[in-house]
């Protein structure tokens, strides 16, 4: 397992999505690497952002891998929530009629083969699933 703990996460996105790329369990193939990073970018930023009160807190990240799986968590102790729960965004109405916000998790729900949310433990745990073929 590749992991890490950032503390505090304040400005430390560029940071957090960097040391999750370098995971050797991370596929070559650009196309998934691709999919891959927009997921990274678009959690760990709503992490950063949103979990805690001036970025103060922590976030733990791994990576491994699953027979043909690669597994990426993210786990924080921040505000509860399930990004899961909130309806999918209507793609459909055009920008101004769209409200801000809420394309991050869809665009993971896209990009992944699974995202699955836990509250455990007073903890966050957001995981996402990428079935990884050999070429």
């Amino acid at each position: 397992m590749y992991a890490k703990k950032f503390e505090p996460i304040a400005g430390k996105c560029p940071e957090i999505i960097e040391y999750l790329m370098a995971s050797p369990d991370i596929p070559e193939q650009e196309n998934l690497r691709f999919k891959i990073q927009l997921s990274i970018e678009e959690i760990v930023e709503n992490i950063v952002q949103y979990a805690y009160e001036n970025g103060a807190g922590h976030v733990e990240v791994s990576t491994h891998r699953e027979k043909d799986d690669l597994v990426i968590r993210f786990k924080d102790a921040g505000i509860p929530f399930n990004p899961l729960e909130k309806p999918d965004p209507d793609i459909s109405l055009s920008v101004i009629d769209r409200p801000v916000g809420g394309l991050g998790i869809f665009i993971c729900k896209q990009m992944m083969d699974e995202v699955c949310y836990e509250y455990k433990d007073g903890c966050n745990i957001l995981s996402i699933r990428k079935k990884i073929v050999s070429e």
